[in-house]
């Protein structure tokens, strides 16, 4: 059963971020996001009137007649969150740990993206994979992932990109938009990055609090 807490929690990120989306975010996420390239639909024969610089070479030599390659737009988008939520994510100072402002981050997207009809999903790892939900339409899919984000317990201290990085790289076929969201305290990812970046678009998404970055004023600490 869910507690009642995590309930209220996920009813205030929804209000959040819908109103959110429906400003002008929406508007934001389609002009960056839609439309980012042309997907491959077939090899034609050539006809009068095809553009010359479609004209696929090798079917050509290869059969002895034009051929052209036919592109139509991307229409639909895939959007993959893999969320780092070990221990390291707990801690805040300012009102929300990090884990929360990733929940909540990673909720504005996912509304924005089902507003436009794409598929959104979910990984959760820590040094190993926790949780993976496959991309899917749809509010009610929206709220279940963040629902997982906000009641997962950290079973692991420790973390892994890299892994999470090859995980994906196994079970993304389509090409997808992959935010990575995390503290990035390990660094050791380089190789798999590059691998899965060749295939799909992975965004970088580094959540920190400001007492990492700057050390506040506590006076003269003895140890």
């Amino acid at each position: 059963m869910i507690p009642k807490e995590l309930i209220k929690k996920i009813r205030q990120i929804q209000i959040y971020t819908t109103r959110a989306v429906n400003a002008s975010f929406a508007g934001q996420y389609e002009s960056v996001f839609k439309g980012r390239g042309m997907q491959f639909d077939e090899v034609r024969e050539y006809t009068p009137g095809d553009d010359v610089r479609s004209i696929d070479w090798n079917v050509t030599a290869r059969t002895g007649k034009p051929y052209i390659k036919r592109f139509v737009e991307e229409r639909e988008m895939t959007v993959l969150f893999a969320v780092d939520l070990s221990a390291s994510g707990d801690f805040g100072t300012v009102n929300k740990a990090k884990n929360e402002l990733a929940a909540e981050f990673c909720a504005v997207l996912s509304f924005a993206a089902a507003k436009n009809n794409d598929k959104v999903g979910l990984l959760i790892f820590t040094d190993k994979i926790e949780l993976y939900i496959p991309p899917k339409k749809g509010s009610s899919h929206v709220l279940r992932l963040i629902r997982e984000l906000l009641y997962f317990k950290m079973p692991s201290s420790q973390t892994n990109i890299g892994q999470a990085l090859e995980y994906i790289a196994k079970v993304t076929r389509k090409k997808a938009t992959v935010f990575l969201v995390s503290d990035f305290i390990e660094t050791d990812f380089k190789k798999p990055l590059s691998l899965l970046n060749k295939r799909h678009d992975v965004i970088a998404v580094s959540v920190r609090d400001r007492a990492e970055v700057a050390l506040p004023g506590a006076g003269l600490i003895e140890f």
